[in-house]
């Protein structure tokens, strides 16, 4: 739009539950430290996102996901560090990531996938201080214009649409 709401012949696709992430509103005062402030903590009381729960680790969406399925596994003890991880809680979050993989590709057929975990502020974490290890499935072409020149992210499914989908695969995936 022009200054006044004169037509430009662009279409906008709004987003604005990115704002709250932008902006950090809903980051706690005493950042996410503590256990008490910290959403991965805090998530497993929500199963409006969980998909999956292990002895371990738990697979949840990602509040503010990349793609339709991006999936996060997190330990449920508070931390920061992957050589700070159990033997145990690290073959759980290995067996999760496995087949939080073959969930995604059975309920929507992704091309690839981006596998990670951001260790530190200066690495990329948004939250550093709760380890989470990021399932993002890629399609050929889903990075299009719209992140780079509209720094806007089109996602064609509803968090809890995925949810159910994801939730009711991975109990079916062997």
């Amino acid at each position: 739009m022009g200054e006044t709401g004169e037509p430009d012949g662009l279409e906008r696709l709004w987003t604005p539950h990115r704002m709250t992430y932008i902006s950090g509103q809903d980051r706690p005062d005493e950042g996410y430290e503590k256990p008490s402030g910290c959403p991965f903590c805090l998530a497993p009381d929500a199963d409006e996102l969980i998909v999956a729960r292990g002895e371990h680790v738990f697979a949840v969406l990602n509040l503010y996901p990349y793609n339709p399925g991006h999936l996060l596994v997190c330990p449920y003890r508070h931390v920061a560090d992957y050589t700070d991880l159990t033997e145990a809680e690290t073959a759980e979050v290995a067996a999760f990531t496995r087949r939080a993989m073959r969930v995604i590709r059975a309920v929507s057929s992704p091309h690839g996938f981006n596998l990670g975990m951001n260790q530190g502020a200066v690495a990329g974490a948004g939250i550093a201080a709760h380890l989470h290890q990021h399932v993002v499935p890629r399609w050929g072409g889903d990075a299009n214009f719209m992140p780079v020149v509209g720094r806007t992210k089109v996602l064609p499914q509803l968090l809890a649409d995925t949810r159910v989908m994801l939730a009711k695969a991975w109990g079916e995936a062997a």
